[in-house]
């Protein structure tokens, strides 16, 4: 079953996502002294609410997580900008409002098991363990593994389990899951994931090439329930299990 969500915010998120990355050298003139919490209550007020994400739970992770942490040091003072940032490797930390948006659309309550497909910078994990129980993350590029890992227990969540690997396969070893996130778009969406979804879990994923579109996909009775939400621009996801066919 397919529904299609309209939304007159989608072309501008769309086009968002193609501003080019500032050099993160130069202090907000408004926020002189860098002070990251204005920054983040900016980015909540101005990025986040007033594109529709209402949950009280997300906001507030939003507000905890600092963002800052989790992107390199020449873009410190870009970190709450209305943008997603490089991160090395080819790899970007997405728009905050993205993030934002695909949290709100896992709709967790506290006690999940969160799988995430993407870590990049650990930025969206965090955000997930403020939300859930348990967090299990998967990044194909070693590297930035290795230092969202890092990151993450130096910042205390202890929730959180990171691993290097080919995230079109998934976690088996830890399924089934009540929710699944991907944060680099395959042009399918891959069947270990809906297989280590829970009956009733839901996933959030940007699907397609050229043009890609972000979808929540709920799995009632064993078949999956799709919802089209707005057209959107991730990195693609590589690795060998995206040469599979659907």
């Amino acid at each position: 079953m397919r529904k299609r969500v309209s939304t007159t915010i989608g072309l501008f998120v769309l086009l968002t996502l193609f501003i080019q990355c500032t050099n993160g050298t130069k202090v907000s003139e408004s926020n002189p002294k860098g002070d990251f919490k204005v920054m983040r209550e900016k980015m909540v007020e101005t990025q986040i609410k007033t594109r529709g994400v209402k949950d009280p739970r997300v906001l507030s992770a939003l507000l905890k997580v600092e963002r800052h942490r989790f992107v390199p040091e020449e873009y410190v003072n870009s970190a709450y900008a209305d943008q997603p940032l490089p991160i090395g490797e080819g790899q970007t930390i997405s728009q905050p409002y993205i993030v934002a948006l695909m949290t709100e659309l896992l709709d967790l309550k506290g006690n999940e098991k969160v799988l995430e497909i993407g870590t990049g910078s650990g930025y969206q994990a965090a955000i997930l363990a403020e939300l859930a129980k348990e967090v299990y993350t998967v990044e194909i590029v070693e590297s930035l593994a290795s230092t969202a890992k890092n990151r993450l227990l130096e910042l205390g969540y202890q929730n959180v389990k990171v691993k290097s690997g080919d995230g079109y396969l998934g976690w088996p070893e830890a399924a089934p899951f009540d929710a699944i996130i991907v944060t680099a778009a395959p042009d399918h969406i891959p069947t270990p994931l809906i297989d280590q979804l829970k009956e009733g879990g839901r996933m959030v994923a940007p699907v397609g090439t050229y043009t890609q579109e972000l979808k929540k996909i709920v799995k009632r009775s064993g078949k999956m329930e799709t919802i089209d939400v707005i057209p959107v621009l991730f990195v693609p996801m590589t690795g060998e299990g995206v040469k599979q066919k659907k």
